[in-house]
């Protein structure tokens, strides 16, 4: 199947990213994957052709900046960012890039929204969204332990257990919220000026760190409230394109609450695809035909794991959940990122996956990279 259309992509290091360049390069199109550095894994998988170079895009004005010159000497049809500071970025010059190709994000006001977790948290109260019981000042703290998570982007959290450790912290970059036991889950929209055009949800079985992180093994699922709750949040802010809506199920009262919003395609993607909802291909048909067909129904109970890095480590820190891991590697219905006919990426993986390992047990975080909560149980 050929298929004119050229697409470019971010952040081609990262696993979703290369689930998204397999399933636009499964159906024809032209990729041409983008990353700061030449060991990208979706540069080595056949489904890319073209990879491209760019500033870190940590230097905005560089990235952007590049991005324009691109755009200007190549044809590229839609624009598709993945990782969290390309979205962000690309979002803000939006307007400027929509000159040269079509640009499927929301618009920057939403995103800024969406980006902060202090806004996030307050728009949820407003909608009636339950979320964590937040603290203003580290004198207000009066229970242990605590979050503390970076205001912006995923991954930056740390588990406090006493004043100690609290007054250690510097609250200008952190929010600061109770813990919240229990499992998670996630909602997944692709949404069109404000309406919802595909929508998926899932619930982790494993992660990294074990203590709260990204899945390393997650299944589809579905339940009403978590849609509503998750639809809720994103039509207030009359989002655009993708987005992820995390929560947790408080197992003290069984509500779910908010997390957070992560405004561009999640680590879990390949589990959406492999469900029927192929969010990267609906996201670029959008883009360039204006609007698809909507998609709110699809497979669930649908397993799927991510061996390198992510599964691996899992195990390594909790020994006790390699039973179930090599019982999936005998489930016919259980899928993995690993794909034989497309080997390359898998195998920049495991080297990578070697080098993780190394480094992890150096430094001493292998099993609780964000600390570990503390709650007497």
């Amino acid at each position: 199947m050929i298929n004119l259309h050229r697409v470019f992509i971010t952040d081609a290091g990262y696993k979703h990213t290369l689930g998204a360049v397999r399933s636009l390069g499964k159906r024809g199109f032209y990729v041409i994957a983008g990353a700061p550095g030449k060991h990208a894994q979706s540069f080595y998988s056949k489904y890319c052709s073209e990879p491209v170079i760019y500033p870190d895009p940590r230097d905005e004005m560089q990235f952007i900046d590049f991005l324009i010159d691109f755009l200007e000497k190549n044809k590229v049809d839609v624009l598709l960012p993945i990782g969290y500071l390309t979205t962000v970025a690309i979002s803000k010059y939006k307007d400027e890039l929509l000159n040269y190709t079509k640009v499927p994000v929301a618009d920057y006001q939403s995103m800024q929204i969406a980006s902060d977790k202090y806004q996030t948290m307050k728009l949820a109260r407003t909608l009636g969204i339950p979320t964590p019981l937040e603290y203003n000042s580290i004198e207000d703290v009066n229970a242990y332990p605590v979050v503390a998570k970076g205001i912006y982007e995923s991954g930056r959290v740390r588990y406090i257990n006493s004043a100690e450790e609290l007054n250690q912290l510097s609250l200008s970059d952190h929010i600061l919220q109770e813990y919240i036991p229990g499992e998670g889950f996630g909602f997944y929209a692709l949404f069109n000026k404000g309406e919802e055009r595909a929508i998926f949800m899932h619930k982790r079985m494993r992660e990294y760190p074990v203590t709260g992180g990204a899945s390393t093994a997650a299944r589809s699922t579905y339940d009403p409230e978590l849609r509503d709750l998750g639809l809720t949040l994103l039509k207030a802010l009359d989002w655009h394109g993708v987005a992820m809506v995390e929560f947790k199920k408080d197992s003290r009262d069984g509500k779910y609450k908010l997390m957070e919003i992560n405004p561009k395609f999640w680590g879990s993607l390949d589990l959406s695809i492999a469900s029927g909802v192929d969010f990267p291909y609906l996201d670029v048909m959008m883009a360039l035909e204006g609007d698809i067909q909507p998609i709110f129904d699809y497979d669930r109970d649908v397993k799927f794991r991510w061996p390198f890095p992510d599964d691996t480590l899992h195990v390594l820190a909790n020994p006790g959940s390699s039973k179930n891991v090599i019982k999936e590697l005998f489930d016919k219905t259980a899928k993995s990122n690993i794909e034989l006919d497309d080997i390359k990426p898998n195998l920049l993986q495991l080297y990578q996956t070697g080098i993780s390992i190394i480094g992890r047990i150096r430094n001493g975080d292998l099993k609780y990279p964000h600390g570990k909560p503390e709650t007497g149980v």
